[in-house]
């Protein structure tokens, strides 16, 4: 069965992940609807990659700054679907996109289904954390990434028929770019990115990031792509000439996606506090240092490849040029590029794509009102 699928997206990351889910879907033939909800205006963090991943949007729409954002959004999800009615809408991930479409999906009657379902950092301060269980709560159908991510779905009441193992559309988007792995003898120097909100916007974590930029050094050239709000931020708080005048330190505006996936590949390790680098990362055989305290990807941090350090005080900032260091060195490097990337095979959008053909997901889509009125109880068996 062809269905119609809405798939709305606003950020780099949504984008680069969802490319290859659109593409599987049309080559299945499936109706899809692409939005751009706004929420990246930067040419180099949504229009660049749009057009670079072929995922040019049907509709874009428009976004304000400031706190009447996430009222737009639904706004914006609302008229979309009255306008574009559709037979499911598919949303990845955790930005403030997700949610909007959901509850906007729940309104209109409209089944909805989450991709990257499952994932947990259990931080009740994570804005993200809360937009992924308002996914939870809204979906009928659970892509979810790994069997631990199921495995949080299932220990949360959502039933076993709802949940699909599919893997994370990133490794597809990596295996359709062509990276490939390269040998840990011929990587050098670290990667660095940072944008979290927590991390960048607190001044005294943007000075520790700023010294820890600085120690990574010992390590070899150390390259950072700035994201805008990061530039912003340092610039603000003054500390933009003393982060350039580094030695061993390049800093870059946002690198076009195959260019950093090369940067990552190339690099002895990667320090960060992006979700998407710690996969990528993972199927490069890259160690990761996490600049947070917790991670919805726990897979990486179960072997080791990935380790948690935050840069909230003096002694995490250190633990994080530690770390470092310590899984920079050859045993380190050998050990985790033999390590099997846990977080797909490359077919995640073939998966989905046959799945919503399938006539098994039919039932699963029913938005019907229960009928108790004839005295049982939804929770007696």
């Amino acid at each position: 069965m062809k269905r119609h699928v809405m798939v709305p997206f606003g950020t780099r990351p949504e984008v680069i992940k969802l490319a290859p889910v659109v593409h599987a879907l049309r080559d299945e033939g499936h109706h899809v609807t692409t939005i751009d909800t706004g929420q990246h205006q930067d040419a180099a963090m949504s229009g660049d990659v749009q057009r670079a991943l072929g995922l040019l949007p049907d509709v874009r729409l428009p976004l304000p700054d400031g706190p009447s954002r996430l009222a737009a959004l639904i706004t914006g999800a609302t008229q979309t679907l009255a306008a574009h009615p559709a037979d499911l809408v598919l949303a990845l991930g955790d930005t403030h996109t997700v949610p909007a479409y959901a509850l906007a999906a729940r309104g209109a009657g409209i089944p909805f289904a989450h991709l990257e379902a499952g994932l947990r950092s259990f931080n009740p301060r994570s804005l993200e954390e809360v937009n992924r269980r308002v996914a939870a709560a809204t979906a009928q159908l659970h892509f979810a990434p790994t069997a631990r991510a199921a495995a949080f779905l299932a220990s949360e009441g959502v039933p076993a028929e709802r949940i699909f193992v599919v893997g994370n559309p990133v490794i597809d988007a990596l295996r359709a770019n062509g990276i490939r792995p390269v040998p840990p003898a011929d990587r050098t120097g670290v990667l660095v990115t940072a944008h979290r909100a927590s991390n960048v916007d607190d001044p005294a974590r943007l000075r520790r990031l700023v010294d820890v930029l600085g120690r990574l050094t010992g390590i070899g050239p150390v390259r950072f792509p700035i994201h805008p709000r990061t530039r912003d931020r340092l610039a603000q708080h003054g500390l933009l000439p003393q982060l350039t005048a580094l030695p061993g330190l390049t800093c870059k505006n946002p690198l076009p996606y195959d260019d950093l996936l090369h940067a990552l590949a190339q690099s002895r390790v990667v320090v960060t506090d992006s979700g998407g680098l710690q996969e990528e990362a993972a199927y490069l055989g890259v160690p990761v240092v996490v600049l947070r305290r917790s991670t919805p990807r726990w897979e990486g941090v179960e072997t080791g490849a990935a380790v948690l350090t935050g840069i909230s005080s003096d002694a995490e900032a250190a633990r994080a040029v530690d770390a470092a260091h310590r899984l920079s060195t050859p045993s380190e490097l050998a050990r985790i590029a033999r390590l099997p990337c846990p977080y797909g095979d490359g077919r995640t959008g073939t998966r989905i794509a046959r799945l919503l053909a399938g006539p098994a997901i039919t039932p699963l889509l029913a938005l019907d009102e229960p009928d108790y009125t004839d005295g049982t109880l939804p929770w007696v068996a």
